[in-house]
């Protein structure tokens, strides 16, 4: 009776993980193709979109760069620079200093002639106090204020900067990103082009820089970078970027706009009480926040995305730091998800309620449990002697010629839609990188995203990390 009851257990999760298995491959070959035809539509249309009609245009949304900046002397100088460089005439920079413990605030007075003002924002979302707002002497610099505040965090930065803005769309970046020059000229064709509906967000995508050359805070020449760490991301941003949020976008299903580069409806942004302090997924939290706005109170919108690589950042460069980012993802993925749990198959929330909230459910939080419980499963019955040794090898074989697959897929979309690589020896690294990545990389993945999951539920880790960077590499 006992041996065939286990039969019975063990039929159970070996059609478990078959159906997993395959609603994941399923999922994911629907995703890209989707992405592929949204991909190729915006390149195309891209073509034939005249900037200049942008730049020109009178009914050009006005925009505000928030920057948080923490202990950034060395680099906050060029940074700013870099910012002020930006094509896009209805342009405000602001440099929010959290309460830098360095030099930052002085050398950014001393390099941009700032001065102290008597400006008092009003405090619309609860904040850290601001110490003190300046802008620059110069007339080369009139779009460039820095506000000196308590230390609060990213969030907190943020929603200091979305009260002292006053223009109509503000973009979240990262201060150490790099910022393509007509970025917000594309950024903002949803916006222009949206008629009635309200565009609450735009979302871009982020590349990766690592071993790069850069040249007065330009990405002048691409290519693979030297350590697999930082290759395997590469490939892990395409699909990210290439093949999973431009399906999403499609329908209106889009969870996350990456805290790296997105632009906000500040008046939505408001409404809603700005960035949520109480989350490491603030990016992911607000977004889901302003879905569940618009819908609460019917009013037809869009959170748009742009397949464009328009903002550059470098990705963590050695197993510790992109371990703590991954811990870090899970938590924030966790948090929202808790949050907002109400969306889970509430026909109020449409597509957001029956497939994305869904997904990232099975597909996002589940996922690790899933995998290493199938580990686990079959060690047990291996060692029981009940595995089905060709029904497993062949699923291995599957999972893994399927995430190879899209792996080297989401490369030839890149390489079709953008080919930022020049050479074919950069194309075959990265290549290489897919195919060893579901051995030497995904085991990792896994056990840093259930050390996340621990980590929420035992509350022994709450905060960000730290996250260290190599730089960027300048151009002769």
């Amino acid at each position: 009776m006992f041996n065939l009851f286990l039969e019975y257990v063990v039929h159970f999760f070996e059609y478990g993980i078959f159906f997993y298995c395959m609603f994941i491959l399923t999922s994911y070959i629907v995703i890209s193709f989707i992405s592929t035809k949204e991909v190729f539509k915006y390149t195309n249309r891209k073509k034939i979109l005249e900037l200049d009609s942008v730049i020109s245009s009178p009914f050009q949304p006005s925009v505000s760069i928030i920057a948080p900046a923490y202990n950034e002397s060395v680099t906050i100088v060029d940074n700013i620079r870099s910012l002020l460089s930006l094509h896009y005439s209805a342009l405000t920079i602001i440099i929010v200093n959290d309460g830098s413990k360095d030099e930052t605030l002085q050398v950014a007075i001393d390099a941009y002639d700032l001065y102290l003002t008597d400006e008092v924002a009003v405090e619309e979302i609860a904040a850290k106090p601001i110490r003190g707002i300046y802008r620059s002497r110069k007339k080369a610099f009139s779009k460039l204020i820095v506000v000196d505040k308590e230390n609060g965090g990213k969030a907190d930065a943020i929603n200091v900067g979305t009260n002292v803005c006053s223009t109509e769309y503000f973009a979240c970046i990262d201060v150490d990103c790099i910022i393509d020059q007509d970025a917000f000229l594309r950024l903002v064709e949803p916006i222009m082009n949206g008629g009635d509906t309200k565009v609450g967000a735009v979302g871009g995508i982020v590349w990766l820089t690592n071993d790069a050359d850069i040249k007065c805070g330009k990405v002048m020449k691409i290519r693979a970078p030297k350590s697999y760490i930082a290759q395997i991301q590469v490939v892990e941003y395409f699909r990210a970027f290439l093949l999973g949020r431009p399906a999403w976008a499609k329908d209106n299903g889009m969870l996350l706009i990456s805290g790296a580069f997105g632009v906000f409806d500040r008046e939505t942004v408001m409404a809603v009480g700005g960035y949520n302090h109480n989350t490491v997924g603030e990016d992911m939290e607000l977004v889901m926040r302003m879905h569940k706005y618009y819908r609460e109170n019917n009013i037809d919108y869009k959170i748009a995305y742009i397949p464009d690589p328009l903002c550059w950042t470098e990705a963590p460069s050695d197993f510790a730091v992109l371990g703590r980012q991954r811990n870090r993802w899970t938590r924030g993925t966790i948090e929202c998800l808790k949050f907002h749990k109400e969306m889970c198959f509430n026909k109020k929330f449409g597509i957001l309620g029956y497939i994305s909230y869904p997904y990232w459910l099975l597909a996002e939080w589940i996922a690790p449990y899933a995998e290493a419980g199938g580990l686990l499963f079959v060690a047990v019955i291996a060692i029981l002697g009940l595995a089905n040794w060709p029904f497993f090898l062949a699923l291995l074989f599957l999972v893994y010629t399927f995430a190879v697959s899209i792996s080297i897929y989401s490369i030839l979309i890149q390489e079709l839609s953008y080919a930022k690589y020049e050479s074919v020896s950069d194309l075959l690294i990265l290549v290489k990188a897919a195919l060893l990545e579901p051995i030497k990389y995904h085991p990792k993945t896994v056990k840093w995203a259930l050390s996340g999951n621990l980590d929420h539920f035992t509350g022994q880790n709450k905060g960000w990390g730290e996250m260290t960077r190599t730089g960027f590499k300048k151009a002769d």
